[in-house]
């Protein structure tokens, strides 16, 4: 499978760059059809404990035994992802992951699975994507040119849309007509299907070459989860961009949970005029997708604004008098939350060198799983305290107040930093790592 791009005008911001590469195109293909495979499974898979236990709890027990994985064990999955090839362990993680589907299918088939049993199939679930999450992520910023990694996590964003969409579309149809194992084998085969696709990938010109084979191995003898941990700690960047994103995914972001209350309790809607409110998140999201795939150099000041920008979105959602007003409000607030998680996952996955991103999107993964099981929690004790509206409000000003003061803070530091002027006789070389 041959990557020769189709040529684009120099410094294109296309947010459909990525895609002339062959590789990627056929990458993205492959990523559309797994996520349909697994949206179709997760949809049907609640139900699925519900008819085994009857419990809402054992529901929300299955999901955590499947997140717990990526706290305890994500910095080795992408210590893992950094020592191997990347290739061969992508094909080797969907593999396994195909394996998981296919028991589970048969033991559905069969009417032999039982909650222990699902419990277990979902542990070995979270572990195995504890290293296939990073070595997907990562296989697809290495079929194209630095300056596209933007582009090609917008397209991944639109892709993970459109697979969701469709995968919770075709899981009623499945289940009506095949029964629910057929949703588990579909997800089975959608994995085999990445796995038949990955050997064909080939980079693009100027794309960052991951170094394997016994020069890999010599060379990162010395290198260890440890130092991915030092090199995150070490990094302002990054933990700037760790403390933009938790406060926005604790105080805000949620709003499946926030909007929810709101338009169900002050504006008096239903079910109906939450979904109403929930497609024009999704439409919010997908455009926030496109518009992010546009961005050529994002930095984490730009995440910063967005958060903030976001935050006051936030602010007048709460103080909406009306659905009507509430829907104007939502779609630029989906937007906003959509380009910002574009270019945070463009500097996450660019930033360190190319040994380390596999630790770091480790590092990154056990962060984000405390961020999404304990944002719920403080979110909805702040609404017990304050009310939907009055949540939306207070964690709108705590974020928007946070990004001011790290702003005002880095910019305190810059000033204070004296700048070390170069030799009369040597010519400044311009900086080519993505700016702060």
């Amino acid at each position: 499978m041959s990557s020769s791009p189709t040529p684009a005008p120099a410094g294109s911001r296309s947010p459909w760059r990525s895609l002339r590469h062959r590789s990627m195109r056929w990458w993205s293909v492959a990523n559309f059809v797994s996520n349909a495979g697994t949206w179709m499974q997760l949809t049907v898979q609640n139900l699925l404990v519900l008819q085994i236990t009857g419990s809402a709890a054992a529901t929300g027990l299955s999901m955590s035994v499947q997140a717990a994985p990526a706290l305890l064990m994500s910095v080795l999955g992408g210590a893992a992802v950094d020592r191997w090839p990347r290739k061969p362990t992508a094909a080797v993680s969907q593999a396994l992951l195909a394996v998981i589907a296919f028991t589970t299918a048969t033991l559905v088939a069969l009417d032999r699975l039982d909650m222990t049993a699902l419990m277990v199939l979902a542990a070995v679930t979270g572990m195995v994507a504890t290293v296939d999450n990073p070595a997907c992520a990562l296989l697809g910023n290495d079929l194209v040119p630095a300056e596209d990694v933007p582009s090609a996590i917008g397209v991944g964003a639109l892709v993970f849309n459109a697979g969701r969409l469709t995968g919770a579309a075709l899981a009623g149809v499945t289940v009506g007509f095949l029964g629910t194992a057929a949703a588990y084998f579909a997800n089975g085969f959608s994995f085999l299907f990445v796995t038949a696709v990955i050997p064909f990938l080939r980079p693009a010109a100027g794309a960052v070459q991951q170094v394997t084979g016994r020069a890999a191995r010599h060379a990162k003898s010395g290198m260890s989860v440890r130092e991915g941990l030092a090199f995150f700690a070490r990094r302002p960047r990054l933990l700037a961009l760790a403390g933009v994103t938790g406060i926005s995914a604790v105080f805000g972001r949620n709003y499946g949970l926030t909007l929810a209350v709101l338009v169900t309790g002050p504006l008096a809607g239903g079910a109906g005029a939450f979904g109403t409110v929930s497609t024009v998140l999704a439409a919010g999201g997908i455009i926030g997708a496109v518009l992010g795939a546009r961005l050529r150099r994002p930095s984490v000041r730009l995440v910063g604004a967005l958060a903030a920008t976001g935050a006051l979105l936030q602010v007048m959602a709460g103080l909406s008098p009306s659905l009507a007003v509430l829907l104007v409000l939502v779609l630029p607030m989906a937007v906003v939350e959509s380009v910002s998680d574009t270019a945070g996952t463009a500097v996450l996955q660019t930033d360190p060198p190319a040994h380390l991103r596999g630790r770091v999107l480790g590092v990154w993964g056990g962060i984000g799983t405390v961020w999404s099981l304990g944002g719920p929690p403080v979110l909805g004790l702040l609404m017990e305290l304050a009310g939907p509206r009055g949540a939306l409000v207070a964690g709108g000003v705590v974020i928007a107040a946070s990004m001011a003061s790290g702003h005002l803070l880095h910019r305190h530091r810059k000033l204070a930093t004296p700048v070390a002027l170069p030799p009369k006789d040597t010519v400044p070389q311009p900086a080519l790592q993505t700016a702060a």
